[in-house]
Order: C-alpha cells, then structure tokens, then sequence
C-alpha cells in the first residue's frame, strides 16, 4: 500500500502578530489526528486539500493523516486492522459481502451520489451502448464498482452482456489510457475528461454519461470499523462534519478559484482545464451528498446488485450495515 500525507495548513499569513499567531497555532496543535483512507482519486485529493486550506479541519479540531489506496478492498483492510479510523470515500458494494463474512464495519454517510463516470470510445464505429455488441470493455476487478456500473448501464439500454469481452485493466485513469491507446474499445473513465475528447482522440457514448443514466447507483460512501465508532465515536463525527461542511462549499460557486488551486497542487500541473471541467459538472449536476445520510433505498441496491454478481449471499438488514446516527450528529455540529 502507498500511502499519502499531506501536512496541515496554517490559517493565519504572515502580515499577523506573533502574539496574534499564538492561539490558533495552539488550536491547530491540539487538533486530533485522525487516520483516514480513500481511494485513489485526484477529485477526492482535492477536496482534502481544499478543506485544509479552507481551514474546515481544524475549525472542528481534526487533524487527518490521509492514506491512498487502490480499491475498496484496501480500504476495508486497513480499517480492520486498525490501521485507519475512517474511508474517506470510496464504492461499497465490497464492503457489503465484507460484512456479511463478519468484518465489522458501518456505512456512516454519503459522499460523492452521482456516478462521475461516462464510457469513453476512441473506435469511429461507436457511438451508443447498443454498439458495444461484440466488444472489449475494459473494467476493474470482476464483480467491483467499475464492473457493476458498466452492466448496469448495458442492461438498463438493452445489450447482451454475453456477447461483451470485460477485460480488467485497472482503476478508471487505466481505463482511459487504454481507450486512448485502443487496446480496449470502450471503458468507464472520470468526467474530468468530458472537454478532453477532442485531444485524446476519443469520445463520450451519446447514452454513456452514468450520472444521467444511471443516477440511483450511489457512487461512493464514507464508512468505518465498530472499534472505531465505539472508541471514537465524537473524533469520526468531527470528520463527517468537515466533509459535510466540504461538500457544501464546493458545491458552491464560491468555491471556484479554491478547487482549482487545489487541483493545481494535488496535480502539479498548471493546466487547469480538467479542473474547470470537473468543477463545472460538480456546480451542474450537484453530485456531493451536503446533507450526509443515505437512504435504505441507496444501500439496498447495490445489496440487490452483489446478489446479482453472486458476490453477496443475501440481503442484509440495514442496521447491520449501515449507521446513520453519527452523519446526523454531524449535521448538528454545521448549525
């Protein structure tokens, strides 16, 4: 696992006083580290480093050491170890049939609703789903989020699946090389890409865009072990209360020039174009849950969806996956 910290900010610039300085250098000082893992992501790495420098952390005495994993499947590792207190953000449908073995984890809230993925082509011969027939998709791990989100799509537009070579080329940045470089036809990648068809050599499926076909699969959620929650219950609710907080602000046109210059830092590229793309739908399409809790009816389907995949045995009852008491508890805490 590689992991990624990223130190905390100082709040005052340096036209303050030294006896100004003081309290809020004492504030930051005592602030409780939190070890905290997500997935891969640049968006995810700039909203952390957006709510650094926002102060949003600090403002509810957290100091979050962020780990960067791979997949899902990390993420649940490291928080049944011990390893990390929280997932930031990350797909559940893994963490579903986790709990069904045992592992004892909760779903504590949302974070990013809507997927942020549309299918990419870079073959002239492709343009819809119904095109994908006979063709090479490429994917995550059989039966992961990624995987999930293409079928999904493909059978709520008619295409036998049957009939489709899933091939498992990685995360969805992979994916986007790949259909770049035509090793695979078509592939889910993020919408950071949207206004970079024309220099990629690719294009966007007329019905590949997920967050309007497919709005009711819950991207990502935030979620925890029992151990955690039971030692720390006040310290992860402070989280889920600066992510809230996070949420709201960037889903704001406020927000603008602070994601970009986030985007910058995370990234270390001075182009800002996929930043501003990626912005943009955020302020079109409002895809962060801002008031945390999810509903029965988001986590039951993709329970129904790993039954499907035969990677889940049974429904679950929703209290043993899912604690929506602390996401509340948060929202109190934003007045």
């Amino acid at each position: 696992m590689a992991s990624l910290h990223i130190d905390r900010r100082r709040l005052l610039v340096g036209a303050c006083c030294l006896g100004a300085m003081a309290p809020l250098r004492a504030k930051a000082d005592s602030a409780k580290r939190i070890d905290v893992v997500a997935t891969q992501g640049v968006t995810g790495l700039t909203l952390d480093e957006m709510a650094r420098a926002q102060g949003f952390y600090e403002e509810f005495g957290i100091a979050p050491n962020l780990l960067q994993v791979s997949d899902s499947a990390k993420c649940i590792a490291a928080l049944l170890s011990g390893t990390c207190k929280l997932c930031a953000w990350s797909g559940f449908n893994q963490l579903l049939p986790a709990i069904e073995r045992g592992g004892k984890i909760k779903i504590l809230a949302g974070s990013l609703s809507l997927p942020s993925l549309a299918i990419y082509s870079g073959k002239k011969d492709i343009h819809e789903a119904k095109d994908l027939a006979g063709r090479s998709i490429g994917i995550g791990a059989p039966g992961a989020v990624l995987h999930q989100m293409t079928i999904l799509l493909l059978k709520k537009k008619g295409v036998d699946t049957s009939k489709i070579s899933f091939r498992n080329v990685g995360s969805n940045a992979d994916i986007l090389k790949a259909v770049i470089a035509g090793t695979i036809d078509a592939g889910l990648s993020d919408v950071d890409a949207f206004d970079q068809q024309e220099r990629y050599g690719i294009h966007a499926l007329t019905d590949g865009l997920l967050w309007q076909e497919i709005p009711e699969y819950t991207n990502q959620a935030t979620y925890a072990s029992d151990t955690a929650i039971q030692s720390d219950r006040d310290g992860v609710v402070r989280m889920l209360a600066a992510y809230a907080k996070t949420y709201r602000f960037v889903s704001s046109p406020a927000s603008q020039d602070a994601f970009i210059k986030a985007w910058r830092k995370i990234t270390s590229s001075a182009d800002a174009k996929d930043a501003v793309t990626q912005w943009s739908w955020i302020q079109k399409y409002q895809p962060y849950a801002v008031n945390l809790v999810l509903s029965d009816d988001q986590i039951n389907l993709v329970q129904k969806l790993n039954i499907d995949f035969a990677v889940q045995k049974q429904m679950l009852p929703v209290d043993q996956i899912a604690d929506m008491s602390l996401a509340r508890d948060a929202l109190k805490l934003l007045g």
